[in-house]
């Protein structure tokens, strides 16, 4: 099934930005908690539907995302727009109840590999860990998103068969999730993939909200959250410039280009609701923050209706 523009109306992608955890999680030079702020500040702004604002995970492990409280407590927030966090236990979700997130986001690993090497714990282990937390999340009328690492590809494990991704997607749907993301994690995708896991969980489990995480390790991102699009599903992940990456899967550099995917969706007339020019300025403004060139291949090009002068004629 083809999903494009009908004469009801553009079809509408809901993006959820993830720079400011995913994207800061790995730098290695602290980022001041207002420039945190100021910057979900101007994002709230150009129309996301959801911004994963930090991670209330122990301090020690991610030092960049000490600050998860105070970025929380001093944003300013819009309406329609949902304040996600990542939360990896029972304690962080006890922190992340007291500044009043509008969403848990879990993550564990379809890959017994990953899991061991990303949450020091057995899949079963975690799985068992994050009952509570869903627990309390329901006990105070907090949505539950489950992000599930590696659901395409592990580099320690190989390719994710679709019958251990339905198994885990299976044991969460049972305990009354609001959504789940499906995350490529390592960029190992490819979009003939990625049309039978999307086609798969949205058949099966019509009622839950579907996200899809892509990274742009070996360039498919793009190509994979069309394919994506075309069997329905209508939320991605992105990180402004294109910043980020697990930092416990080799080779896992960069995130899916939040500018690059909102551009190309613009451009094939779906409503992304989004404003390009604030996204451009913010991820331009977001290079002199970190100190280095992003790789948002849009950014550097800028867009199609940049027109030059023609070369003189002799």
């Amino acid at each position: 099934m083809t999903t494009t523009p009908s004469s009801l109306g553009p079809k509408r992608i809901y993006i959820q930005e993830v720079v400011t955890r995913d994207g800061f999680q790995a730098e290695s030079a602290f980022i001041p908690t207002e420039q945190k702020i100021a910057l979900i500040n101007r994002l709230s702004r150009a129309g996301y539907a959801k911004i994963e604002v930090s991670s209330f995970t122990n301090p020690k492990a991610i030092p960049m995302l000490a600050d998860a409280e105070a970025v929380m407590k001093g944003i300013e927030r819009v309406a329609g727009v949902e304040y996600t966090v990542l939360i990896p236990n029972l304690k962080g979700a006890e922190r992340a109840l007291s500044v009043g997130v509008d969403e848990f986001n879990l993550v564990m690993s379809v890959s017994e590999a990953h899991n061991q090497s990303n949450l020091k714990m057995s899949r079963e282990g975690s799985f068992q860990g994050l009952l509570s937390v869903i627990d309390l999340a329901h006990r105070n009328h907090t949505a539950v998103n489950i992000s599930l690492s590696t659901s395409f590809g592990c580099p320690m494990s190989g390719i994710t068969s679709l019958s251990e991704l339905m198994h885990w997607v299976d044991r969460f749907a049972d305990v009354g999730v609001r959504g789940m993301t499906i995350c490529d994690t390592t960029g190992m995708a490819n979009p003939a993939q990625v049309q039978a896991v999307c086609e798969a969980v949205q058949s099966k489990y019509p009622q839950l909200q579907w996200t899809l995480h892509f990274h742009n390790t070996r360039g498919m991102g793009l190509a994979n959250a069309l394919a994506a699009v075309n069997t329905g599903i209508d939320r991605f992940d992105s990180s402004l410039g294109g910043l980020g990456g697990c930092p416990y899967a080799p080779g896992a550099t960069g995130n899916i280009c939040t500018e690059e995917l909102v551009y190309m969706f613009d451009l094939m007339g779906f409503n992304t609701n989004m404003q390009i020019d604030t996204l451009l300025e913010c991820s331009r403004d977001l290079q002199s923050l970190i100190g280095r060139t992003l790789p948002s291949q849009l950014l550097m090009a800028g867009k199609v209706d940049r027109l030059y002068a023609a070369p003189c004629q002799s």
